[in-house]
């Protein structure tokens, strides 16, 4: 709901359990002034007449309070904008008007500083307030964007704000790290191109939030090309948080006379029910707002890499699929290796037609073979690269980023396509087009395996636009071919968890979430991963043990599966190795994945304890009537009884039968006392399935 006072100069949005509202002064200065629980539009008009604090000549009474800082006049702190023009640098802007969309609750601020046109908007979506800035240049020369923010949240008085944020590198991504905020700036970001396995764009402030309890400020970008969010605490103690799009201020875009550019979002949410209620509210909205079709439960698939990587074969790829399907498999992915010369990772890239010695009948035999075995069929591109030992990189040396008379660096053997160029773009939109018309393919898993290094563009008048327009250009390719392919699912995958944020996951039906799938080292990424993105779009594969790529270790079938289990379930193990006891076992927890999956894919998750020390971890699903719990125990140590699960999210007057034993148990008593889950010994997990009764 968005309410205006009746000056037009104090705007409140109101969700379901929170507010946030911002007021422009007689002089134009356009004032943060609430965000949090719900209040009335009376309380907003109290917080906008209270004075601002007499801080000259050294500090400035704007700085922390305003809603979009830029660069130029009285202030001191980062701003979000800053523009050059041949003449000048800064903004100095007068407010024009305001807009409003009923349908879609948003509100437009329009501002002007000559020719620019500053429009700022805010978009509520539950309890997430969704910002976003759109710059026109309607003068008649052109200016140059150094720094274009989304926008900038600025957080209430409070004392020792603690910081969370989600770190990594590949291989162990999306780990989650709370420190204590100091004075300065915390910066975090991707130099890469891409969004990158070192950081997610997200980060989450509070003073004393637990699991379920306390307030918690969180915000998460929506872009899949390099950022930055930076969380400074002022001289004052006030924090603000400030993000978006490009990594430096060398200079982010050129807009011509005429020209326009719109900022990716950044969502913002508050919430009072600790990290918990906030991770909810965020799932809720990528379910409800940004993922397509999520209403729609995504199927356990297998994947060939670790089976085969690139020796591959139709009679072998056949052979796989028999068992896969035998097991319960609803989706067969074959992986890299079906296309041009793809006999290792050192050529191929861009040559996206099918190997004729390999698939001599083109994809579709065997596309028609498993879904005649009750499957869909998926496979693996990598569009946006090219290997050097290409018929593409022979033919068009130049389509590739490079900086004119430097070495062109070769990161796995292969190169970056220059995806701004329009005659890249139509070249793989033809590729990828006529490749999914040529067999009935159900889904893609696109792969991005390198990030950006060399990254110009000889001839171009303005070369350091291609960081942004390679995302841009990536997105319209997607959204394209889902267009013309509306049957088909896409997966995003960046060598494991490298592109993961609100802007891919609004093109993408799931995430490849690690090249990790050791499922003890996956406990610790999956708990990071779902502190901003739900178990709905979250990929995890069961594969071989002892654990061949990462570290030798040895699990059971049933830890790797019921790890595997609080995601989007896969299986990426060489079955024809599997013998028929795990073959069989591996049927009886896929079908028990298929029976919760609408609990874990659609329900609310609570994280019961986190995966920290050796010891016991567990989630749990609310759907409905229905809850799950899924657990698992590192080690148990000096014979120690493993503690009991207090759960989450149940009705405290009604009681649950647990589907596995049978017993009755009161919700209060589970929710005070806790679930006993029957672990003992090294890497042992268990999924306890009750209903209301």
């Amino acid at each position: 709901m968005l309410e205006i006072a009746p000056n037009g100069r104090t705007w409140l949005l109101t969700g379901p359990a929170s507010s946030y509202a911002v007021h422009l002064t007689e002089g134009d200065e356009l004032l943060h002034l609430h965000w949090g629980p719900t209040i009335a539009l009376a309380d907003a008009e109290a917080l906008a007449v209270r004075p601002l604090p007499d801080y000259w000549p050294f500090e400035s009474p704007l700085d922390g309070r305003e809603e979009y800082p830029v660069e130029g006049g009285p202030r001191f702190v980062r701003p979000a904008l800053s523009v050059r023009t041949d003449e000048r640098r800064g903004t100095e802007w007068s407010f024009e008007a305001y807009e409003t969309d009923a349908d879609a609750d948003e509100l437009r601020l329009r501002f002007r500083d000559g020719g620019l046109l500053v429009t700022l908007h805010y978009r509520m979506r539950g309890d997430v307030v969704e910002r976003w800035t759109t710059l026109e240049n309607q003068g008649d020369d052109a200016l140059e964007l150094l720094r274009a923010d989304s926008a900038t949240w600025t957080l209430p008085d409070r004392e020792d704000w603690r910081l969370s944020q989600l770190h990594g590198r590949w291989a162990a991504e999306s780990r989650l790290v709370r420190a204590p905020l100091t004075y300065g700036e915390k910066v975090i970001g991707s130099r890469r191109g891409h969004t990158s396995h070192q950081h997610l764009p997200w980060v989450a402030l509070d003073t004393d939030a637990g699991e379920e309890r306390g307030e918690v400020y969180a915000c998460a970008l929506g872009w899949s090309g390099s950022w930055r969010i930076a969380v400074a605490q002022l001289p004052d103690a006030r924090v603000q948080i400030t993000g978006g799009a490009g990594y430096d201020e060398s200079g982010l875009l050129r807009l011509a006379a005429g020209e326009s550019f719109t900022t990716p979002v950044f969502a913002g949410l508050w919430s009072d029910g600790g990290f918990g209620g906030a991770s909810r509210a965020w799932h809720a909205y990528q379910r409800t707002y940004v993922v397509p079709d999520a209403e729609q439960d995504r199927p356990v698939l297998f994947n060939s890499w670790e089976a085969t990587e690139f020796d591959i074969s139709e009679e072998q790829q056949g052979n796989l699929a028999r068992r896969a399907a035998a097991i319960g498999v609803e989706l067969f992915v074959v992986d890299d290796g079906w296309f041009g010369a793809r006999t290792s990772d050192r050529a191929g890239l861009g040559d996206w037609t099918v190997n004729r010695d390999r698939f001599p009948g083109g994809l579709k035999p065997l596309a028609d073979y498993v879904h005649g075995l009750g499957m869909q069929f998926g496979i693996w591109v990598e569009p946006e690269m090219v290997n050097p030992d290409s018929d593409l990189y022979r033919a068009h040396p130049d389509w590739v980023q490079f900086q004119p008379g430097r070495k062109r660096t070769e990161l796995r053997n292969q190169l970056v396509l220059n995806l701004a160029r329009e005659d890249v773009q139509e070249y793989l939109w033809g590729q990828l087009d006529a490749l999914l018309s040529s067999a009935p393919i159900d889904y893609v898993k696109w792969d991005f395996n390198r990030c950006f290094t060399d990254a110009g563009w000889p001839g171009d008048a303005y070369p350091q636009r291609l960081w942004v327009d390679h995302v841009h250009a990536f997105y319209a390719l997607l959204d394209r071919l889902r267009a013309a392919h509306p049957g088909v699912a896409f997966e995003s995958c960046s060598g494991g968890g490298g592109r993961i944020d609100l802007g891919v996951l609004g093109r993408t039906d799931q995430v490849w979430t690690s090249d990790n799938t050791d499922p003890l080292d996956r406990l610790a990424i999956q708990h990071g991963f779902s502190q901003i993105h739900p178990a709905r779009v979250m990929a995890a594969w069961v594969t071989d043990s002892p654990n061949a790529m990462l570290n030798g270790r040895v699990s059971s079938l049933r830890f790797r599966f019921v790890s595997a289990m609080a995601g989007v379930l896969g299986v990426g193990g060489d079955l024809t190795r599997w013998s028929e006891e795990e073959l069989a076992e591996a049927r009886e927890w896929v079908e028990l994945y298929k029976d919760i999956r609408p609990l874990v894919q659609r329900g609310d998750q609570y994280r019961l304890r986190a995966p920290q020390g050796d010891g016991l971890s567990a989630v749990q699903y609310v759907l409905g009537d229905e809850t799950v719990v899924l657990a698992w125990l590192q080690s148990q140590r000096y014979g120690e009884p493993v503690p009991a699960l207090r759960l989450r999210g149940l009705d405290p007057k009604a009681s649950y039968e647990c589907r596995e034993t049978g017993e009755i148990h009161r919700g209060a008593v589970l929710l005070h006392h806790g679930l006993r889950v029957g672990l003992r010994g090294d890497l042992d997990a268990a999924v306890l399935r009750l209903r209301r009764i």
